[in-house]
């Protein structure tokens, strides 16, 4: 089933003004539209051209250092992709790691299919970033090279460039805000790279980084907007092509859109029938508003944990590259995304970022069952790919919890007890018969509702089986003339 707002088949409209080669245009009259209908013998997209009066859907002035040109869009989309792949392969050979498919059972029996992971937190620097920083750095003349290169990012990006730039031999430096936390700095500084604490929100850092790119000569290297990039980010395609020749399907996570873009178009460039499935928070709602939009969008606000897709504005040529080769979007929660974390720690011994767990936590919404892959019947083979495993451990620590919750590991009540002795004795032997582990009680004398004349108020915290334990707890203490109230 292709995306609710755009066909899978749909034309890829690129919009360029006559006399302006992609530039914002003042007095825009009119556009030319390149329609986009398949390819052509030679694996170049076939072009027709047409004049339409129509405004021009966005302009570039906002987006200076994350935005492409236009007539870089058309000129990207008009390219070799087979060649330009295979060449990015060969670049990335003996730096980035070959990752490994693991195979899901848990996964698999929880979705009915065969689930195979694709983990690129086990990659390089700890995300897929250093394939598509490193590719590109690798396509710089010496000239290029010698000017140096930056970036922005608080993020795998920034790690993924270092790592990159000093296996090029290159002088890296890499702009972040102030308030980035210590442990990223570090890590970025321990591959080499010079760093510059600038502003205090990443378009400011982003801003600098494009004024020192503009004013010193230095190369940026965006983190999702860029061919080199998303073609890089594409071997990863590649390699699940390889090592899954009966593949189906593929869910990777979307944030900017370079790991996305490349993915499907090095899928759809090699082996077109195998679909690929787009997965975002929903509280990352840009690239859902973009596809129904049918141009790209900047999201009013981004709310998700998953800060590694938290993107308020997809990039211009992964969305065109997306509009055309994904076949389904799909939003998870953030309870979905809390849970695949902590079921990759406790299943599988792996540690995943929660932008990593997005694709994962696509697969209990994929409508697979009902669909005929091709001619076959039965399972799909999917792989969802784990985009990264660079989480603090402050931040684990509180995504476990919240998983538990989520889960019914964990549950907190509280109940109102007379303030006589041998109350709370009662309680905690009850518990102890249920085998619900107490991690926390707080016993409050003037938070009771006066239920009791004399009454204290119990707060619980307990740790049990699941669902089906908590509801034997409660059962219990109501059965021995207690009135708990869950609170999660």
């Amino acid at each position: 089933m292709a995306i609710n707002y755009v066909s899978s088949t749909i034309e890829t409209v690129i919009h360029q003004t006559p006399g302006d080669e992609g530039s914002l245009a003042t007095k825009p009259t009119y556009e030319y539209v390149q329609l986009f209908s398949g390819q052509s013998s030679d694996g170049s997209p076939r072009l027709r051209q047409s004049q339409v009066r129509r405004p021009r859907p966005f302009g570039r002035a906002m987006h200076t250092i994350r935005s492409m040109e236009q007539k870089d869009v058309l000129k990207a989309l008009q390219r070799d992709h087979a060649a330009e792949l295979k060449l990015a392969a060969k670049r990335l050979k003996g730096t980035a790691r070959h990752t490994e498919i693991i195979p899901s059972r848990t996964l698999s029996e929880l979705t009915g299919h065969e689930i195979l992971l694709k983990p690129e937190n086990l990659q390089v620097t700890g995300s897929f970033k250093i394939r598509g920083a490193y590719n590109k750095i690798a396509s710089l003349s010496e000239e290029q090279i010698a000017r140096g290169i930056v970036t922005a990012s608080a993020g795998n990006h920034a790690q993924g460039v270092a790592y990159a730039a000093r296996e090029r031999h290159a002088k890296a430096t890499i702009c972040m805000p102030q308030i980035t936390p210590p442990l990223k700095v570090d890590a970025t500084k321990a591959y080499g790279a010079d760093v510059v604490l600038y502003g205090d929100v990443f378009d400011e850092a982003a801003a600098h980084a494009a004024e020192l790119a503009s004013t010193q000569g230095m190369i940026y290297v965006p983190p999702f907007d860029d061919y080199e990039v998303i073609c890089g980010q594409g071997t990863i395609g590649l390699e699940i092509l390889e090592d899954v020749p009966n593949v189906t399907d593929v869910v990777v996570p979307l944030g900017g859109g370079g790991l996305g873009a490349g993915v499907a178009l090095a899928i759809k460039t090699f082996k077109p029938e195998v679909r690929v499935i787009g997965a975002i928070p929903e509280g990352s709602p840009a690239w859902k508003n973009s596809f129904a939009a049918g141009r790209v969008t900047e999201a009013d606000q981004v709310v998700t944990s998953a800060e590694g897709v938290a993107v308020k504005h997809p990039g211009d040529l992964p969305f065109a590259l997306l509009n055309e080769f994904m076949d389904d979007l799909v939003t998870v929660t953030e309870r979905d995304i809390n849970e695949m974390i902590l079921l990759m720690l406790e299943k599988h011994k792996l540690v995943i970022e929660a932008a990593g767990a997005v694709s994962l936590a696509a697969l209990e919404h994929l409508n697979l069952r009902s669909r005929k892959f091709a001619s076959a019947t039965g399972p799909h083979v999917v792989v969802p790919i784990m985009s990264g495993g660079n989480i603090d451990t402050v931040t684990m620590g509180a995504v476990i919890q919240k998983g538990m919750i989520a889960r019914g590991r964990i549950m907190n009540f509280e109940v109102e007890l007379p303030d006589t002795p041998g109350q709370l004795v009662k309680v905690a032997q009850l518990l102890a018969r249920e085998r619900a582990n107490v991690i926390a009680l707080d016993h409050d004398q003037f938070k009771a509702s006066g239920h009791y004349t004399n009454a204290v108020s119990l707060g619980v915290t307990v740790e049990t089986n699941g669902p089906d334990h908590i509801d034997h707890i409660l059962m219990a203490l109501k059965e021995a003339g207690f009135q708990p109230k869950r609170i999660y």
